[in-house]
């Protein structure tokens, strides 16, 4: 019999809906019920398409017995971090502090008023490798509440409060930080850059593309003359080259999986995730306008590929998330981590000619006894298999096979179609289907630069059907919604949904003016601005609590995985200052440069999409006025140029006026 989870929207909550365990999701009906019966609260945070969050399921939920001690002892309360980013933010926070480390699935004991006593992360069932059994956590915390209550009310007491002056932070208004964090900004990246592979830091590797982007409008900032501007290229150069030619990057369907475990780029952590799409997709168009390289156009084409065929929506805005586990075969007893990704090599050659498949095998690193070295796979999952990477050039191959680099490249792409219908066949990974609307808003934002950039219309009609969805699905008028699965879902938006879909409805105002997009942006910042603002933290904040009352009140200032939406706020308030002709919104954009002001000058590498915003602040926005019918010539010159500053706005005659303060000039 299913549990209270089977009413949920969520993908992830619905994988827990037929666990033995009595889940309920978050809310006061379900911490009521554990002051009713006097109980602790355990919380599990993770999502639909978490490896681990997998594995905890599996050796933990499903289990009768593990199931039984937790119905006994606890109110066990399951969460979406993807549906609820602020009580993910509020807890992850306790993790953090307690333990040094973070991540999903996290596992938080509650008060029945919801205050953390205790938490970590993966639990295994019993105590293993030094980690601690989670139903020995589960009977000794069970215990500590039934004969020391009032120590652990204390405690926990103390934690709150230490989390909330934490979470509060250096509020004051600062001046604007001066040139030198530039500076710092590209001393800190050369000191972790890894000069031969890419990158910044060790293993894992994330892509982070906010850190490339900002090197690349440093690049544009200094010159590309300047010593300072070289260095910025070289970095963002080769760290998009590796990016593109390692295991990271699905070289058959187009996308990138979520980070690489090793250092060389090689074997990935396989889930898609749709916000890393859209922003490496962004980052590749940057390049590719700086530098003309063909190979950086071909991935910004192989990401929308990958959005349009594989993650868009029947009602045209684009899913969350591809699983990294999958069956390796239909009749597999368990998933796999990369099972739909990797391959053996006989079976490539069983799909290719001879030559051709010892062309493939050689070009992308197949080895007969598989290419995962042992500490890029230490459970073993990628025994005798392949992750498809870059391991020879065109011009190499052409060499070694004594042909053309014309023929090698042909070759290659008929083997990569080949092996790409071959992949389908096999039992695909989960999709968590759900729309996100911050998500969808970076999206929409790549796709109509793309459509831009790349003269792709398609790509400009798929953005404009991803808004109309969110326009009409997920904003009532009044509230834009977090997320739509079938339905819209119950909870309303975040700073980061507003800041997102903002972002992109700047973007997709610069193709297609006629349309209203940026009178929805404005509504939509003024509905931000409105809800969200925090005077006395001068920022845009979440409000995670119960009945009402916040457990604490978070400023994201950290640029991530995802932008932090404070940053992404400050970029689009001064874009809009100019497209809106509004000054009030660059009052705004500077309260939250200087708010950030303190936390820029002592990491900027934590805040590049800070810095970008404080670059344009400091520099000024670009108007470009484009009329319809303006010369076919100029417009290609315009697609081809990167502009870090720029915003687009319709223009009247033939001609393209470019406007910087007061100052307006033809384009020419």
């Amino acid at each position: 019999m299913p549990n209270a989870l089977i009413h949920e929207t969520s993908p992830y909550l619905l994988q827990h809906a037929h666990n033995p365990v009595d889940w309920l999701p978050w809310g006061e009906p379900a911490f009521a019920k554990a002051r009713a019966e006097d109980k602790m609260v355990f919380l599990s945070v993770g999502y639909s398409t978490c490896h681990w969050c997998h594995v905890m399921e599996r050796e933990s939920f499903e289990n009768e017995s593990v199931a039984r001690v937790m119905n006994h002892h606890f109110i066990n309360v399951k969460v979406d971090r993807e549906e609820l980013p602020d009580i993910d933010a509020a807890y992850m926070a306790f993790v953090q502090a307690t333990t040094g480390q973070g991540g999903w699935p996290m596992s938080v004991w509650l008060t029945p008023d919801g205050r953390p006593v205790f938490g970590g992360t993966y639990f295994p069932p019993e105590d293993r490798h030094g980690r601690p059994g989670f139903v020995r956590a589960c009977n000794e915390l069970a215990r500590l509440w039934r004969d020391d209550r009032a120590e652990v009310e204390k405690s926990a007491g103390r934690v709150m409060e230490h989390l909330r002056r934490e979470a509060a932070g250096d509020a004051s208004l600062r001046g604007l930080p001066g040139p030198k964090v530039f500076g710092d900004y590209l001393d800190r990246c050369e000191s972790m850059f890894d000069g031969k592979l890419g990158g910044f830091g060790g293993a894992p590797k994330f892509p982070r593309p906010v850190v490339v982007r900002a090197l690349m409008q440093l690049h544009e900032r200094y010159g590309k003359e300047s010593e300072e501007g070289r260095m910025a290229w070289e970095m963002s150069e080769r760290t998009l080259r590796a990016m593109a030619a390692g295991g990271m990057h699905d070289h058959l369907g187009g996308g990138f999986h979520r980070y690489s475990v090793d250092r060389w780029w090689h074997v990935p952590h396989y889930e898609k995730m749709l916000y890393d799409q859209a922003q490496l997709a962004m980052a590749y168009l940057d390049g590719w306008q700086i530098s003309a390289e063909p190979l950086f156009r071909e991935v910004a084409e192989g990401i929308f590929r990958y959005l349009l065929d594989t993650m868009r929506d029947r009602g045209g805005a684009f899913h969350a998330a591809e699983d990294a586990d999958s069956l390796a075969t239909p009749d597999a007893e368990h998933k796999s981590e990369g099972a739909f990704w990797v391959w053996e090599a006989a079976e490539i050659r069983s799909l290719l000619p001879p030559r051709e498949a010892m062309m493939f095998c050689t070009a992308y690193g197949v080895e007969e006894q598989g290419n995962a070295r042992p500490e890029s796979d230490p459970h073993g999952e990628l025994e005798g298999m392949n992750t498809l990477f870059r391991a020879e050039s065109d011009k190499d191959l052409a060499m070694r096979f004594q042909t053309t680099e014309d023929e090698v490249r042909e070759s290659l792409g008929q083997a990569r179609a080949i092996l790409l219908e071959a992949r389908a066949k096999r039992p695909p990974p989960h999709r968590d289907d759900k729309i996100v609307s911050a998500w969808n808003g970076l999206a929409i934002g790549a796709l109509a630069r793309g459509g831009r950039v790349l003269d792709r219309p398609d790509l400009v009609d798929a953005a404009r059907e991803a808004a109309g969805f969110l326009k009409r699905e997920l904003w009532d008028g009044g509230t834009l919604h977090r997320s739509h699965r079938g339905r819209r879902g119950g909870v309303a938006g975040f700073p980061a949904d507003y800041a997102g879909v903002v972002s992109g409805l700047v973007e997709l105002h610069a193709v297609a003016p006629g349309e209203a997009w940026l009178d929805w942006a404005l509504e939509l910042q003024a509905k931000l601005d409105a809800d969200f603002w925090d005077s006395e933290r001068a920022g845009y904040v979440m409000r995670p609590g119960l009945c009402g009352t916040p457990l604490m009140v978070i400023r994201e200032d950290y640029d991530g995985a995802e932008p932090s939406p404070n940053h992404l706020a400050a970029e689009n308030l001064l874009k809009l200052s100019v497209l809106a002709a509004e000054p009030a919104f660059a009052v705004r954009a500077e309260a939250l440069l200087r708010a950030g002001s303190a936390g820029l000058e002592a990491q900027p590498f934590a805040a590049p999409l800070l810095l970008a915003a404080l670059d344009l602040h400091g520099r000024g926005v670009v108007k470009y006025q484009v009329p319809a019918g303006a010369d076919p010539s100029l417009l290609e010159r315009l697609r081809s140029l990167y502009q870090p500053r720029a915003v687009f706005a319709p223009g009247e005659g033939s001609e393209v006026i470019v406007c910087e303060g007061m100052s307006c000039r033809r384009f020419r």
